[in-house]
């Protein structure tokens, strides 16, 4: 059996891709970091799935948490923090804090994770956001660690394809998840109208993006937007 680690698995993007490769067949493995009715919720709705307590911006518990499987086909990096400030309101200590997840968090799971994938090959797929890819107003932080992520995925894709390992990031739009669960009805209405398709995308339309960049063999380096047209 295929064995995959999805991180930030607990809710929204990250859960809807554990229960679509759970459905294919992989063994799933999934950390959160902190929250434990999310956890509870997740256990309760997936029970197949092996959900792990897990920071990843701690390299000592990505070590032991990789270091723990036998195999890994499929590391999904999903897990990420958002921070909405203008920049002269934005302190020192939520730039580290956004910097070390959303960046860190993907460069210690990689490093730890292709220990595995060297052999035999595997895929790597990091959820960035479009905000990675154009900015976003107020949110200056986030989406210079979204962007990070993209360059590190197209460069370590050159780096893991002699190994026949892929790497690949996906970049939503506007989903429909709890992390935009603070827009009012007419921020949404007005997002809404900014966006070609006319509405918010689903964890389970990023999800299948995703699956399918893991399972392309032939397919690395790429940047694929689900994102309805928001960003062309």
């Amino acid at each position: 059996m295929k064995r995959a680690v999805v991180t930030g698995g607990t809710r929204g993007i990250g859960l809807a891709t554990c229960k679509l490769l759970s459905e294919r067949g992989y063994a799933v493995t999934a950390t959160y970091h902190s929250d434990e009715n999310a956890a509870d919720l997740a256990r309760k709705a997936l029970p197949s799935v092996c959900f792990v307590r897990a920071d990843v911006s701690r390299e000592e518990e990505m070590r032991e948490l990789f270091a723990s499987l036998r195999r890994l086909d499929v590391l999904v990096l999903n897990a990420g923090v958002s921070l909405f400030a203008q920049v002269q309101d934005t302190t020192a200590a939520q730039f580290a804090r956004v910097m070390d997840v959303n960046m860190g968090g993907v460069f210690l799971c990689a490093k730890h994770a292709v220990k595995k994938m060297l052999a035999e090959g595997g895929a790597i797929v990091a959820v960035s956001s479009v905000w990675g890819e154009t900015g976003g107003s107020c949110e200056s932080v986030y989406s210079a660690s979204k962007g990070a992520v993209i360059a590190f995925c197209k460069a370590l894709a050159k780096e893991l394809a002699p190994s026949g390992v892929t790497v690949n990031c996906v970049t939503p739009g506007v989903i429909d998840t709890a992390m935009n669960g603070h827009l009012t009805g007419a921020e949404k209405k007005s997002l809404e109208e900014e966006i070609p398709l006319g509405r918010f995308g689903t964890a389970e339309e990023v999800a299948e993006a995703i699956l399918f960049l893991a399972e392309h063999r032939y397919i690395t380096g790429q940047t694929l937007g689900v994102n309805g047209g928001f960003h062309i």
